[in-house]
């Protein structure tokens, strides 16, 4: 690897990492929506908790030393990883409670999920060293990401009016959290997956929500188109937009002459 002026892409975080963002933020999501428009089901708060599960699972994988990852508890008032895990901590709970008694825990374990994706956006955000994470923008795409991609799994459970509401809502907040972040962010890793995201997974997505009041079998459709460009987008942002600054020598050195 070559280090200089050229940025290059971090090597800490690879596709286990991304996963973390796209399973947990996606499982977030879904506990979110469930809340909203399917509090009578047990199954959508299982799947929840496993994703979520399932995403810190592979950032487990990646680390070296096993064992060291009771050390993300220790950090609370400089980490957001600290408080990501707390959040964890408190979903899991929240949301095991629910399984044996949707109300009143699932609004709480809601809650708990919103704060869970959020930490996860501000985790990102703490990482100055990369410009396509620090920029403010990232926080807002990364929490309606969730919501979205959460909103569309719940489509395969349930085709409720509310729910579709609040879908193309989701969706609606994620298209202007993009907008926003790729005018902040020039990253040509980023324009394809971006593009497909506010094509297929905004503009085809609402459409099908919209034909899923008439035709329900069109909704799971656009809950599909929403969760697979989602999953792309935050696969990219994490794994292949992630290069360093770099670094510049403003003043060279110059060899003097006698």
């Amino acid at each position: 690897m070559s280090f200089g002026p050229k940025a290059w892409i971090q090597q800490h975080w690879d596709a286990r990492a991304a996963l973390n963002f796209m399973l947990g933020g996606t499982g977030g999501g879904l506990m979110v929506a469930a809340a909203l428009a399917y509090p009578d089901s047990r199954l959508p708060i299982l799947l929840s908790l496993a994703l979520v599960a399932a995403g810190l699972g592979a950032v487990w994988l990646e680390i070296g030393r096993k064992l060291r990852a009771v050390n993300v508890f220790f950090n609370p008032f400089t980490s957001w990883m600290t408080r990501e895990s707390f959040a964890a901590v408190l979903l899991f709970a929240l949301g095991a409670a629910a399984l044996w008694r949707p109300q009143p825990f699932l609004p709480a374990a809601a809650l708990a999920a919103l704060a869970f994706v959020w930490c996860q956006g501000r985790i990102l955000r703490a990482s100055t060293g990369i410009p396509a994470w620090r920029a403010p923008q990232v926080v807002l795409l990364i929490v309606s990401t969730a919501l979205a991609e959460g909103a569309g799994l719940c489509l395969l459970f349930t085709t409720a009016p509310l729910l579709l509401a609040w879908f193309g809502l989701a969706l609606i907040l994620r298209a202007i959290a993009w907008t926003r972040y790729a005018a902040a962010v020039r990253s040509s890793a980023l324009e394809t997956p971006g593009k497909v995201l506010l094509q297929i997974g905004t503009v085809a997505a609402l459409l099908l929500a919209l034909a899923g009041y008439v035709v329900p079998a069109a909704a799971p459709l656009a809950g599909v188109a929403a969760i697979a460009t989602g999953l792309w987008l935050k696969f990219a942002l994490v794994a292949r937009a992630s290069f360093n600054q770099g670094f510049a020598l403003p003043h060279l050195p110059v060899r003097g002459t006698r």
